[in-house]
């Protein structure tokens, strides 16, 4: 039998109007704008305004968008799946609200939560309900909208994080295109340094939790910055090697967007040149579960049949991983 592979066929994505500059951030905090590009390469995020306004209003253009570039009716798709820490709602799942809200009558859905490692975690997991062999169209989108979680006051936090997300249409593959292989990891040991304190089950919602700012981000920068560089540029080295990828044998490196430095260090324990790494961090900031898909929305026109990708991320909690992935698709 022919191996069944899951393909990209399709990229949709989407970030809001307002943009939030250095400039502005330089009046809400004790900030500069060479002091945010120094150190994160970040000049502008975007912003989802409007009230109840949540993350699913962020992946409805970017499905429609998928169906209109594969000229399909969201009624074709079997399932929905959506990577964010930002769900609209605790339940129901983002997802099926996405599914309901575009019309994907015939679809099932449902979340992952795995911070910037997020969409990795989702992309592999689609492709595997394609390679069962039982469905033909599974859409996967990272989404966050990190600006209802983000403390403006706190400037370790604030100058990173931006609203958008990005999505693919996995379909199955007979020749060899699509997701190749995947080396995914976490480590709950690495939650003291970045997590949400409260608003789980485990610290509900009370009036002392909001007085003392706790449903908002928090972040160790260093030791983030230490376990990101090392682990991130690891995975991603680590595929190569399994798969028996050369530096010459890879088209692109679709690397998380959350510092550009973490960004160099991945492409230089990888032996790539900055031509072959997608960046738009300085226009997005960290979008967390929306940063690889965003990459492969903006960079789609570059894109080849057959280009080898490597696609790098690394996440709060801790989570990890990276992915190769064989493009199916000459952009048109």
């Amino acid at each position: 039998m022919t191996k069944i592979t899951a393909a990209i066929t399709a990229v949709g994505g989407y970030v809001p109007d307002y943009v939030l500059s250095n400039k502005e951030l330089e009046k809400l905090v004790d900030t500069t704008d060479e002091w945010i590009i120094t150190r994160t390469g970040i000049s502008e995020r975007r912003i989802l305004k409007g009230d109840k306004m949540g993350t699913s209003e962020l992946c409805v253009p970017v499905a429609l968008e998928i169906c209109r570039k594969r000229g399909i009716s969201p009624e074709e798709i079997d399932l929905l799946i959506v990577a964010t820490v930002t769900p609209d709602m605790v339940f129901p799942a983002t997802a099926n609200i996405v599914t309901d809200k575009i019309g994907a009558k015939n679809a099932f859905g449902f979340d992952i939560a795995a911070a910037c490692s997020g969409f990795l975690y989702a992309l592999d997991t689609g492709a595997r309900f394609i390679e069962s062999g039982r469905y033909k169209k599974v859409m996967v989108i990272g989404a966050d909208k990190m600006s209802s979680i983000i403390d403006y006051t706190d400037r370790t936090t604030c100058i990173i994080f931006g609203d958008g997300g990005a999505g693919v249409l996995l379909e199955p593959n007979e020749e060899g295109y699509g997701l190749i292989d995947s080396i995914l990891k976490s480590d709950g040991h690495g939650r003291e340094y970045l997590h949400m304190k409260a608003g789980g089950s485990a610290q509900p919602a009370t009036l002392e939790t909001i007085a003392n700012r706790e449903h908002y981000v928090y972040q160790e920068g260093k030791m983030v910055f230490k376990y990101a560089v090392g682990n991130m540029s690891e995975a991603a080295h680590d595929i190569m090697k399994r798969n028996d990828l050369t530096p010459e044998d890879i088209a692109w490196l679709v690397p998380h967007q959350a510092n550009k430095r973490i960004i160099d260090a991945t492409a230089h324990r990888m032996g790539l040149p900055d031509e072959k790494v997608m960046m738009n961090i300085q226009r997005y900031g960290n979008t967390t579960a929306g940063t690889l898909p965003l990459c492969l929305w903006d960079y789609e026109k570059q894109l080849k049949k057959g280009d080898n990708l490597v696609l790098a991320a690394f996440g709060g909690g801790f989570t990890w991983g990276a992915s190769y992935v064989k493009w199916a698709y000459d952009s048109k």
